[in-house]
């Protein structure tokens, strides 16, 4: 018997180990391309891949003209009317459900993720390109709908994987915050380096969120034990 405890321990020891050293990947892998990103578009000042980019769309765009009604659609899901009301609704929600810190998670995740962003295009002070096909106020670098999409739609996928419910949801949610992305491309509203640093920093801070509320909740629990 003990050799059999020992064994499932030894299993949900790895298991565990490789799941903080995939997170822990992730979380560098995020911050190395956000920076690499900065130093191609502050630095390098290079146009190259965003002009791809650009072009492949128009090419898209050309080819399929009923294309563009989906893509507004599409935007509007991480736009700033939703993302409010997403970002506090869907907590609201939860918290009635019993689910309270599922719902505070949301919220976080939506809030800081909105407010990082802010202070990065201001930081950054990158102007949006002069071919959009919609009129779009603020600043470029990095994306507000990649980021704080990924943000909101990539916690509820955390959520749905960690309980173990409908994973093919959590994937579909990250394909639809991926494609949210797109559209910022496809509408010439930010260049392609301002979706993936929006990706990137979005990813960064879930994961960074993430952890503090791991460790948070844990030494909370450990000071009631304590007390009682």
């Amino acid at each position: 018997m003990m050799k059999s405890f020992a064994g499932r321990l030894l299993a949900l020891f790895s298991l565990l180990t490789l799941e903080v050293a995939l997170v822990g990947g992730v979380f560098l892998l995020s911050a190395l391309l956000f920076f690499y990103l900065t130093r191609v578009v502050f630095v390098q000042r290079s146009a190259g891949f965003d002009e791809w980019a650009f072009g492949q769309m128009d090419v898209l765009r050309a080819t399929w003209p009923s294309l563009t009604t989906l893509v507004y659609g599409l935007t509007f899901f991480a736009s700033l009317p939703f993302l409010v009301g997403a970002g506090v609704g869907i907590p609201v929600v939860l918290r009635i459900l019993g689910h309270k810190r599922e719902g505070l998670e949301i919220f976080l995740a939506v809030a800081g993720a909105a407010l990082l962003n802010q202070i990065l295009k201001t930081h950054f002070q990158r102007v949006r390109p002069s071919s959009a096909l919609i009129f779009q106020q603020g600043l470029s670098f990095p994306s507000g709908h990649a980021m704080i999409g990924l943000a909101l739609y990539g916690c509820l996928a955390w959520l749905l994987w960690r309980h173990r419910r409908h994973p093919l949801w959590a994937f579909l949610l990250l394909l639809f915050a991926l494609l949210i992305g797109l559209t910022r491309v496809y509408l010439h509203v930010h260049y392609a380096t301002d979706v993936l640093a929006g990706f990137a920093a979005g990813l960064f801070w879930l994961i960074l969120l993430r952890t503090a509320l791991r460790l948070w909740w844990r030494e909370s629990s450990e000071i009631v034990e304590g007390k009682a």
